[in-house]
């Protein structure tokens, strides 16, 4: 898979998995890296899906309709990915944390239906419910930061609630930020995304 991998500062063994929505790239979420972590490591990967010319980590029959036969092979391309770039790069396979946006934050969220406990935490913004109607892999105490817009017209509300359900039942610790804004991207969920980090990832 296409990406860019960036080495922390010695004696962070954190990395940051980067995780764009439909039609970004490797790219497009580096800045966060320094709003959440400055010195950790960063694996930012490029979604292996074409749509018209726009990159997503899976296929979809529509707007909001997953191909989950597509997701599923798709899930576990990225989870083996993970996995060898531990290896090729030397970071801590048990100290990943994904930061997700939209198509990127669905991938993340996949991880954890489908394999559980393979990230030490994630940060998934604007995110739908993966797969529906199956039984969760045991996430206990693993933390996760959902950024959900009250207005958003792709995720709507109803979706962050089942979400946040699903993953809860199966023992994580889910804190919902909702910002009064629709699909994009705020500052404030950012900002509440790097103070979440801090006290679970960091131990601030």
């Amino acid at each position: 898979m296409k990406h860019i991998y960036q080495q922390g500062k010695e004696g962070n063994n954190n990395t940051l998995l980067l995780l764009h929505g439909t039609g970004g790239d490797e790219k497009d979420l580096l800045p966060l890296k320094d709003m959440i972590d400055p010195e950790a490591s960063v694996l930012s990967v490029r979604g292996n899906v074409d749509e018209n010319g726009m990159n997503r980590f899976f296929r979809r029959l529509a707007e909001g309709v997953f191909d989950e036969e597509d997701l599923i092979f798709r899930t576990k391309e990225l989870n083996d990915f993970i996995d060898q770039s531990a290896k090729d790069y030397g970071f801590d396979r048990n100290q990943v944390t994904a930061v997700g946006y939209s198509n990127g934050a669905n991938i993340a969220g996949s991880l954890l239906y489908h394999y559980g406990k393979v990230l030490n935490g994630a940060v998934l913004l604007h995110p739908m419910v993966p797969r529906r109607g199956i039984e969760l892999p045991e996430l206990t105490g693993l933390p996760v930061f959902i950024g959900a817009g009250v207005n958003d017209p792709i995720c709507p509300a109803q979706e962050t609630k089942d979400l946040e359900s699903d993953l809860s039942k199966a023992g994580a610790e889910v804190e919902v930020f909702w910002a009064n804004m629709g699909h994009q991207l705020t500052r404030d969920e950012v900002d509440n995304a790097a103070a979440w980090y801090k006290k679970y990832m960091k131990g601030e």
